[in-house]
């Protein structure tokens, strides 16, 4: 079994926060860090070079598969932000119907613009989606 392409790493988020381009969306990545900060309580990591994590766990599935990977965060992507804050095994769609304008994959959500969406909203699957996470893998702030 082999490990996740994705994994944490030593670069610094500001200096990638200081990177993103055009501007707006640099603008919105530093809101998104910091709502990310103060909704988590940890300090960000740089996962492989353009995710930004909060928190850590580990898993083991049955098939015995093993790792490490980030708890919450997100990336801004040129088209979108990529946000990493749905478990992928809890339905979050009464959630997901008050926060405005966005789309998701398995275990991500789509966020054109933050001006989309409502931001305390997001603020609240933030806090579920780690809560779920935390209650089936333990939680780490690093």
């Amino acid at each position: 079994m082999g490990a996740n392409k994705t994994q944490a790493t030593a670069l610094s988020v500001d200096d990638f926060l200081s990177r993103v381009e055009p501007e707006q969306k640099r603008e919105e990545a530093r809101q998104l860090d910091t709502l990310f900060r103060r909704v988590t309580g940890f300090e960000p990591v740089m996962w492989g070079p353009s995710i930004i994590g909060y928190g850590r766990y580990h898993y083991r599935y049955d098939t015995g598969r093993e790792d490490d990977f980030l708890a919450t965060g997100f990336s801004p992507r040129k088209a979108q932000h990529s946000i990493h804050i749905l478990p992928g095994y809890t339905d979050y769609s009464d959630i997901l119907a008050r926060l405005g304008k966005h789309s998701t994959g398995k275990s991500c959500l789509y966020i054109k613009r933050l001006s989309d969406i409502d931001m305390d909203v997001l603020a609240e699957l933030i806090a579920a989606g780690l809560k779920d996470l935390d209650a089936k893998w333990k939680v780490h702030p690093r």
